[in-house]
C-alpha cells in the first residue's frame, strides 16, 4: 500500500493559526499553492479520500480530482467550543489557562479538545483498519488528523507540523522515510 496524506490548502488569513477543528470554513482559491502539488496531479491513485469538510474537499476539487470518497472520520479533532477559532495566544489569555497544560501531548489535548484522545484514536485507526491494503491511496485532511494517522502507521516518523498543501507519502509493507512535500 502507498498513502500521500495531504493537508488542505489554506483557508483566508484570517483562520491562520486557529484552532478550527470542525468549522466547515472555505479555502482561499488565491493562496492556493499549484506548485507545492503539481506532482501529485499526474499520479494515479486507486482511490481518493477525503474529510467531508469543504476544505478538504475544495481542495482536491481545485486539484481536478472530481470522485472521491468523503469520511467523517478524517475530520479534525472536535476542540472545545471556547476554544474553537481561537490562537494560541487567545487560549493563552483565558482565565482558566494552566501553563502546566503544554508540559505534555495528551495534556494539551484534555485542555483544548472536547473529543478524547481515544475516541480521536479510535476512529482514525477504524478509517485504517478498512484500507484496501494493496492500492494506491490520496488522503486530503487536516493536519491534527495526518498527525494521527502517521503516529498510528509509524510513530517514529511522525512531523511537528505540516503546512498547508503539505504532505508525506508513505510506504507498506516496508515503511519508508517519508517524503514531506
Amino acid at each position: 500500500m502507498e498513502l500521500t496524506l495531504l493537508r488542505h490548502a489554506p483557508p483566508t488569513p484570517a483562520y491562520h493559526g486557529r484552532y478550527i477543528g470542525h468549522t466547515d470554513i472555505r479555502i482561499d482559491e488565491a493562496l492556493f499553492e499549484h506548485d507545492k502539488i503539481k506532482h501529485l496531479i499526474h499520479q494515479q491513485y486507486d482511490r481518493v479520500y477525503s474529510s467531508d469538510l469543504v476544505r478538504c474537499t475544495a481542495t482536491l476539487q481545485q486539484m481536478g480530482f472530481d470522485h472521491f470518497i468523503t469520511d467523517t472520520r478524517l475530520r479534525e479533532v472536535r476542540f472545545k467550543s471556547s476554544i474553537e477559532g481561537k490562537n494560541f495566544a487567545e487560549i493563552e489569555a483565558m482565565e482558566d489557562f494552566d501553563p502546566a497544560s503544554l508540559d505534555s501531548q495528551e495534556r494539551w489535548h484534555r485542555t483544548v479538545c472536547d473529543e478524547p484522545l481515544e475516541a480521536f484514536r479510535g476512529r482514525i485507526q477504524s478509517f485504517l483498519d478498512e484500507l484496501p491494503k494493496n492500492e494506491r491511496i490520496l488522503i486530503c485532511s487536516h493536519a491534527g488528523t495526518i498527525t494521527m494517522l502517521m503516529s498510528l502507521l509509524n510513530p517514529e516518523i511522525v512531523p511537528s507540523s505540516l503546512g498547508y498543501l503539505d504532505h508525506v507519502v508513505l510506504s507498506y509493507p516496508q515503511p519508508s522515510f517519508p517524503f514531506l512535500g
